[in-house]
């Protein structure tokens, strides 16, 4: 025999269906708010951050010419003012040695002081003669004349003495123009030009510098101010075998980044005997907020 429930059955066996499931929100609830102080404190995961060169060079030439030798390839370090590369300095070479001859030359100098010699030598033999009434003051003013053009020609001597020094020294830098050296040290990360190429506003060699690196890395705008330059933080380049190393806050930007809502901060990252290539990722492994406020809220342990 077959019981059809009732409405009042079925109504009662629904509420107590609503009741069993209202429970279960609030067990959700409960346990987020158990565990709120749990999950405050987890650490927060490092920033990821980016080892650059400290700086960047596109290496050329001030003038124009033909390349004639480049004496270093991709790969190589290079120390400052090593030579990179030549252009060819047939026309400054043959100047630089007129350039010196000239200002080697001493004889229209040697002239111009005997000149003077004779002239002074004769203005004083007609002054005692006058004192003694045998040269009349027309003569006497003429040998002072001669005298005076005497001493211009020497000072002119001199100066074009010196002209022709300073010309000299000038072909020099231009003959030095024409080799190329490194601004700095460093290692040659690309070449461009080789040997017989005109070479204008090109560049001819690109050169990174590898010691120190810079590190950057982006932090949201809730930690601003928390960091200051000098601070030290550790910095775990993504290499196998390399261990974290100390880097040096050097610049952090004064604009926060709106759409990011972070900011820029420049590491300092010494990097002796270039252990590390530059170019690699990293992480920041101490960047949690240093303030007072900050340490103060982060829970004991």
């Amino acid at each position: 025999m077959n019981h059809r429930p009732t409405p009042s059955n079925t109504l009662q066996s629904r509420l107590r269906s609503t009741q069993r499931h209202a429970f279960v929100p609030l067990f959700v609830v409960l346990i987020a708010v158990l565990s709120a102080p749990a999950l405050a404190q987890t650490p927060e995961a490092p920033l990821g951050c980016l080892i650059q060169p400290n700086q960047v060079a596109d290496v050329g030439s001030s003038v124009i010419g033909l390349l004639e030798s480049v004496k270093v390839e991709r790969g190589d370090f290079v120390q400052k003012g090593q030579i990179l590369a030549t252009l060819r300095t047939e026309v400054e070479q043959a100047a630089l040695g007129v350039a010196q001859r000239r200002a080697d030359a001493e004889a229209n100098l040697r002239a111009a002081e005997a000149e003077q010699g004779y002239a002074r030598q004769r203005l004083a033999r007609s002054e005692d003669l006058q004192r003694q009434n045998f040269l009349s003051d027309q003569a006497l003013d003429q040998h002072r004349t001669d005298a005076k053009v005497a001493d211009q020609r020497l000072a002119q001597a001199r100066e074009q003495r010196d002209i022709w020094e300073r010309e000299y020294k000038l072909a020099q830098v231009q003959l030095q123009q024409r080799v190329i050296r490194s601004p700095f040290s460093g290692v040659v990360i690309d070449r461009f030009r080789y040997p017989g190429e005109r070479i204008e506003e090109k560049p001819i060699l690109r050169l990174a510098s590898l010691d120190p690196l810079r590190v950057e890395v982006y932090m949201p705008a809730s930690r601003y101010g928390s960091f200051k330059p000098g601070m030290t933080l550790q910095v775990a380049p993504e290499l196998p075998g390399a261990s974290a190393r100390p880097a040096t806050i050097t610049r952090i930007d004064r604009v926060i980044d709106p759409a990011s809502n972070s900011f820029r901060v420049q590491l300092r990252l010494p990097n002796a005997k270039h252990a590390l290539p530059a170019g690699l990722r990293c992480k920041i492994l101490d960047a949690a907020p240093a303030d007072a406020s900050a340490v103060k809220a982060r829970p004991a342990n």
